[in-house]
């Protein structure tokens, strides 16, 4: 059987169980829940303190009717990064990958806020399809094109989040098998290519955490126009 490249982006199974299933449920694993106990760990102080900062520095300049969505977005925060992250240790699977899973994940947060905003503030939404200070000619236009570019936001959303993951992904396979390759005849080459392997795993490991956050501030900022 021929293998591609790509073939790293396909859900591996174990026993004909799909390693997605266990990629997803893997967030709500290993992240300690709260308990009855009086003091808690270390582990569970410091991810207290990192969703509590999250949470705050994400909701500070939204208005006290976007605050209600701080639980959703900050859950959705921690099982992108997770789920990024875990993707990037051997043998494992990426869901986030899949165009698919992120088109689900965007369209409906994005109709969540577009419907928000014509249910609270139907002016004030619709005023977004047109700038202030328009010339009349223009009208016609820019309403078409402020309408085509809202419906491209949950499209820009996915593709933004799939596109990085998957160039990050192909790139880190290209320069291991390069290294492999490379390695019984010419180690000199061989180890300045694992070198730039080593770089571009720290690269992948930023764009993975980037790319979780800037897919839950876009959401934020999309939020902030229609509350």
């Amino acid at each position: 059987m021929n293998l591609t490249f790509f073939d790293q982006f396909m859900s591996p199974q174990i026993l004909g169980i799909q390693l997605v299933v266990m990629s997803l449920l893997m967030p709500s694993i290993i992240f300690p829940t709260q308990n009855n106990r009086w003091l808690t760990n270390r582990f569970s102080t410091l991810q207290s303190w990192a969703i509590h900062t999250f949470t705050k520095q994400l909701m500070l300049p939204t208005n006290k009717k976007s605050r209600q969505w701080s639980i959703i977005l900050t859950s959705l925060m921690a099982m992108l990064l997770t789920t990024n992250l875990l993707g990037l240790l051997p043998y494992t699977f990426t869901p986030t990958t899949q165009l698919s899973m992120n088109m689900g994940l965007a369209i409906p947060m994005w109709l969540s806020t577009v419907l928000m905003g014509l249910r609270n503030q139907p002016t004030m939404s619709l005023g977004h399809m047109l700038p202030e200070g328009t010339p009349t000619p223009l009208t016609p236009t820019l309403i078409v094109i402020e309408t085509i570019s809202l419906f491209i936001r949950p499209l820009a959303l996915g593709v933004r989040l799939t596109a990085n993951l998957t160039a990050g992904h192909l790139l880190i396979q290209l320069t291991s098998t390069a290294t492999i390759a490379l390695l019984p005849t010419m180690p000199t080459l061989s180890l300045l290519t694992m070198t730039i392997l080593l770089l571009l795993t720290a690269l992948e490991l930023a764009v993975a955490m980037i790319q979780a956050y800037v897919f839950v501030l876009l959401l934020n900022l999309y939020l902030q126009e229609n509350t």
